[in-house]
C-alpha cells in the first residue's frame, strides 16, 4: 500500500503546475526569449519543456505499458521533444500548453492504482537501481517540474520579478505584524 495514492499524487501536481503557470503569466512575453546563460533554454523553451516532460513517463506507462527500457531509443526521443520545444510559441500558446498538458497528465495520474505504482520498470544495462517501481517514476514527473521552477524562480528575479510565493509570503508576514502591534 502507498500512502500517497494516485488521487493524491494528481492533486499534489495539479499545485506544483498551479504555481507554474503563476510565473509563465507573471513573465512578459517579451522576457519568454530571455537566456540566463549562453547554451541555456529560453524562457518560453523551458516553459514549453515543462510542458511536454510528462511524455516520456506517459509514453512508457500509459501508452506502451512497458516493463523494461531495455533496447529503449532514447536518443531519438530526445532528438524529438528537442525538436517540440524549441518550435516558436507565444506566451499564450504556452501557457495554453502548461494547463491541458497538466491537467491531462493529473487526470491520468489519479486514476491509477496502488498496484499500478508497484510494478517495477526494468532499467538499461548499467544504470542503478537495476528497476524503479512505476510510482517512483511517475513522480518523477512532478520533481522535474519542480526542478525547473526554481531556475524559473531564479530568472524572475533576474528580470527585477519577485516570485509569487515570495510575495505572498512577504503578505503574510506583513499582516501578521500589523496584526501584532494591534
Amino acid at each position: 500500500m502507498n500512502y500517497y495514492s494516485g488521487k493524491e499524487m494528481a492533486e499534489s501536481f495539479r499545485t506544483v503546475r498551479k504555481n507554474t503557470l503563476v510565473i509563465a503569466q507573471d513573465l512578459p512575453e517579451d522576457k519568454y526569449a530571455f537566456r540566463a546563460a549562453a547554451g541555456t533554454r529560453s524562457v518560453g523553451e523551458l516553459l514549453a519543456h515543462i510542458a511536454l516532460s510528462h511524455n516520456f513517463q506517459y509514453l512508457v506507462h500509459a501508452t506502451e505499458r512497458r516493463n523494461t527500457l531495455v533496447g529503449f531509443d532514447f536518443p531519438s526521443l530526445l532528438k524529438r521533444f528537442t525538436a517540440e520545444e524549441k518550435e516558436p510559441r507565444s506566451k499564450d500558446q504556452i501557457v495554453e500548453m502548461l494547463r491541458s498538458s497538466g491537467e491531462k497528465w493529473a487526470g491520468w495520474v489519479e486514476g491509477l492504482t496502488d498496484d499500478f505504482f508497484a510494478e517495477q520498470v526494468q532499467m538499461p544495462a548499467g544504470m542503478i537501481p537495476a528497476a524503479k517501481s512505476r510510482f517512483e517514476m511517475i513522480l518523477s514527473v512532478k520533481e522535474h517540474e519542480m526542478h525547473h521552477r526554481g531556475q524559473l524562480m531564479l530568472i524572475e528575479r533576474m528580470v527585477g520579478i519577485v516570485p509569487h510565493l515570495t510575495r505572498e509570503m512577504q503578505s503574510r508576514m506583513a499582516a501578521s505584524a500589523a496584526a501584532a502591534k494591534s
